[in-house]
């Protein structure tokens, strides 16, 4: 089937994928713009077999292939003009088959209702314009190419019907003896005009980070594209450290005027500020939707203009969410789309979809993976854009504070009829947290908890599938790690699950603190940042036949399980309880490498601070109690607990229950460019 449309009679064209160049030229994001790289992968290594992927070529070019990759060149920051523009050298070339250039045509045709593409591209001076598509295995097909004069508009409208499966449009610029000049190029789709266009508030939660949300509030203010669309920025301040007291605010506020409106209110976390949030902006009843935005991020405003646009030609109210690159390393993008493993109960992505992918190494051109289109069950609230009669419909969070409010909306509005697609294009820069463990530390409460109450409601196999024996597991794995307070803050976790739905909303405001003290009562909780605060380490005895200890093979995993639990009930040696046995790096505190010592000083997964584990029989034994006693009870109340979760969901997650948590907890709420 040709791609080229040659006429569309009657058809109507609206902008919905402008070509932008970054905002900050001397970042490390360029090629996320454009790509200077000489040579892509050719069809020829992505037509082998199924699920390959660059990261797999070096195998099958010695099997008889001879694989080009993308040669990665740096761009000129100099040859940037603006946000539209770009000077290509005489004898050059770049493509814009790039993350956030390229078109991602196979989206569009499977969520809109778009049946055709058209692209419009000007230049200064004379250049060469190549348009290629690429279909869901990676394969590059050129469409057309076209030496376009100075000022002489190229424009090619394109069908979008050969995109069922996967597959992007995108452009390529060369120079001739002379340089060129892009002034802009944007892709339209063809669909009715929205009259009126639909409008957006935003939703920002932050807590302790006033540097970073007045970052994004003034970066918000500068975008004259996103402001036309915005009916207001809400601001949740849940922290003692304020965005109004921060140094240059007063100067945003006033910029942004009537389009700012701070609420301040107890720290009810993540679920509690973006809930408050989408309560908002149905009270006020101006916005079709609304955009929830973390508050550690840089935003690509581009993006959110692409998420409103596509969420106005989807076919019904879709959920629209953008990706995250880390902003530490900002060609690195997290994941390309995430889902949940229903029968294990935990979030992950998509099968074939390569986690921190460096797209500077290798770009959209040269990962076939890439061109594949990914369907997700839902996107992370770093950025998500929820129509509002989704809402209304749907309900706000699930209050949980932290971990699995997002996934949970996702399956809740999927159940509702409700799709999510996580849109190329769309993104921001989110603080990293690879340097992180949240397994271990005051999380561990809500890893476990919420995990089980989202299985409760939305597992479709009887007692949750895997997650009863993964749960298991889990405790003695940090038990035989010596990590106590983690167990201790899992089996509140796990008692709170069997107190019943009751407990969400109630214990709300109050739980984080009451995790956070019980979890100091453990040794194994304090921190040194003192890399003299323990004693010099020395090990007993040497490993066995000099061997480091190492992961235990699936098949003997049991009886080596019941061999190290026997090994923890007995009595430690002394001398270990005076001075370690090892200094364990955070990347080496494996469950089965640790399971060996009687004590280690243990880094923090950041690095700044080490914690001294120690082996204690009699809390292990009695801990190891209560979690074969919890357990239990959650064996023989699933169904009924499921049940209860189940009914009581309409009532914890509506406006009206919220509103009894809002209502005590709200400190003020300021609007801006008003008379105060």
């Amino acid at each position: 089937m040709s791609t080229v449309v040659t006429e569309l009679p009657g058809a109507t064209w609206r902008t919905v994928h402008r070509v932008v160049m970054p905002v900050d030229v001397d970042a490390d994001d360029m090629p996320l713009y454009v790509d200077h790289a000489a040579a892509v992968v050719t069809g020829a290594e992505t037509a082998g077999r199924a699920g390959e992927s660059l990261d797999d070529l070096p195998q099958a070019a010695a099997a008889g292939g001879e694989p080009s990759f993308a040669v990665h060149q740096e761009g000129r920051a100099e040859n940037v003009r603006g946000r539209r523009g770009l000077v290509v050298d005489a004898g050059s070339r770049v493509s814009f088959g790039t993350y956030f250039n390229a078109f991602p045509a196979s989206y569009w045709r499977r969520w809109t209702t778009a049946s055709a593409v058209r692209l419009n591209v000007e230049l200064a001076a004379p250049g060469t314009v190549t348009v290629y598509k690429s279909n869901a295995r990676g394969l590059r097909q050129r469409v057309t190419s076209r030496t376009v004069s100075g000022g002489e508009p190229f424009t090619l409208d394109m069908s979008l019907a050969s995109f069922g499966d996967g597959g992007w449009l995108w452009f390529d610029l060369a120079a001739g003896a002379e340089e060129t000049r892009l002034v802009s190029a944007h892709w339209q789709v063809d669909g009715e005009e929205h009259a009126p266009a639909s409008t957006l508030s935003i939703a920002i939660t932050t807590f302790n980070r006033p540097d970073y949300c007045l970052a994004l509030l003034r970066s918000l203010a500068a975008a004259g594209e996103v402001r036309a669309v915005l009916d207001e920025v809400l601001v949740m301040d849940q922290g003692t450290q304020l965005v109004e007291e921060e140094k240059g605010f007063a100067e945003v506020a006033a910029d942004l005027g009537a389009q700012l409106r701070i609420v301040r209110q107890g720290n009810l976390g993540g679920s509690g500020g973006f809930s408050r949030g989408m309560r908002e902006v149905l009270r006020e009843g101006r916005s079709d939707y609304v955009l929830l935005l973390d508050d550690d991020i840089v935003v690509e405003p581009e993006g959110v203009l692409r998420a409103l646009q596509f969420a106005q030609a989807c076919r019904r109210p879709t959920i629209v969410g953008g990706h995250m690159f880390d902003m530490f390393d900002r060609s690195v993008l997290h994941s390309l789309g995430e889902r949940i493993d229903k029968y294990r109960f935990f979030w992950g992505s998509v099968t074939g979809v390569r986690e921190r992918h460096d797209l500077a190494a290798r770009n959209l051109r040269s990962t076939p993976w890439m061109h594949k289109r990914v369907d997700v069950d839902y996107n992370g609230w770093w950025m998500c854009l929820i129509p509002t009669e989704v809402v209304r419909e749907v309900g706000l969070s699930l209050p949980v504070f932290i971990k699995w409010d997002d996934a949970e909306y996702g399956l809740r509005a999927a159940e509702a009829g409700y799709s999510t697609v996580s849109l190329p294009g769309a993104a921001v820069w989110h603080v990293s947290w690879i340097d992180k463990d949240d397994g271990t530390d005051w999380q561990a409460y809500f890893h476990e908890r919420n995990r089980l109450v989202a299985a409760l409601l939305h597992s479709p196999y009887g007692h949750g599938g895997a997650i009863f024996r993964e749960s298991v597991f889990t405790d003695v794995k940090h038990l035989i790690s010596m990590q106590y307070s983690t167990e201790a803050l899992r089996l509140m976790a796990l008692h709170d699950v069997l107190e019943g739905p009751e407990h969400l909303l109630r214990a709300l405001p109050t739980r984080t603190a009451e995790i956070r003290a019980a979890r100091k009562e453990y040794p194994d909780a304090g921190t040194s940042t003192d890399v003299d605060a323990f004693p010099t380490p020395r090990l007993r005895k040497p490993p066995r036949k000099g061997k480091e200890p190492t992961a235990p093979h699936r098949a003997v995993l049991v009886p080596w399980t019941v061999r190290q639990v026997a090994r923890h009930l007995s009595a430690p040696a002394p001398e270990a309880l005076e001075r370690p046995e090892r200094q364990v790096a955070a990347m080496d505190s494996s469950w089965w490498r640790l399971a060996h010592y009687d004590s280690a000083v243990v880094s923090t997964a950041d690095g700044t601070a080490a914690s001294w584990y120690r082996r204690d029989p009699r809390r292990f034994r009695d801990l190891l109690r209560r979690s074969a006693d919890a357990h239990q009870q959650l064996w023989r109340r699933w169904e009924e607990l499921s049940r209860a979760y189940r009914a009581a969901l309409p009532e914890v997650t509506s406006p009206q229950g919220w509103d009894t948590v809002f209502d005590a907890h709200t400190t003020s709420v300021t609007r801006y460019g008003e008379e105060r």
